[in-house]
């Protein structure tokens, strides 16, 4: 093929522009807290991880009715860190101390265990159907999950890099 043609020099130039947007298109490039699929590693929704790695999960207990809140970071390699445990009772279910290395604390009414040191390469969640309401908390807004996600699907959670696809097909939690 000889290049110096106008026309060939036109086809390899459409050619090497595919091939860019191809490679940008499944390359995973945004960093972002997923949830896919628990058995399957589909994407249903996520949020992009942004200047702050951190967010909570908030729900409701099934046997106190009390909200229980976890927070939890990104580390710098990937895994979910679970670094503080906020809870309204001490019913079943909820443990009565920290761990070592733990703090344990009471203030208005509820208690925490801080300074939690617990890595996850992900960690699955049954949205609840009736009174879990799970809830993410980004950047100091609550987000319903179940707007999102059907209630009753098994998900897993992980920090992952997603593709421009994966942000296509999925939900983004924020909204941005």
């Amino acid at each position: 093929m000889n290049f110096n043609k106008p026309g060939n020099k036109k086809a390899v130039l459409a050619l090497l522009v595919i091939l860019t947007i191809a490679i940008m298109f499944f390359i995973p490039i945004k960093q972002a807290v997923v949830f896919e699929y628990q058995n399957k590693g589909k994407v249903i929704a996520y949020f992009l991880i942004k200047e702050d790695r951190t967010f909570k999960i908030k729900y409701t207990h099934s046997i106190h009715l009390t909200d229980v809140v976890e927070s939890y970071s990104i580390t710098e390699d990937g895994r979910i860190k679970l670094f503080e445990l906020m809870y309204e009772d001490f019913a079943i279910g909820m443990p009565e101390n920290a761990s070592d290395g733990e703090t344990f604390e009471q203030k208005d009414g509820k208690y925490y265990i801080k300074n939690m040191k617990r890595f996850f390469p992900s960690f699955d969640l049954r949205l609840g159907k009736v009174r879990a309401n799970h809830r993410m908390i980004l950047q100091g807004e609550e987000y319903v999950l179940t707007d999102y996600i059907e209630p009753g699907t098994w998900v897993r959670i992980k920090a992952k890099k997603i593709n421009l696809f994966e942000v296509l097909k999925g939900v983004n939690i924020l909204g941005k």
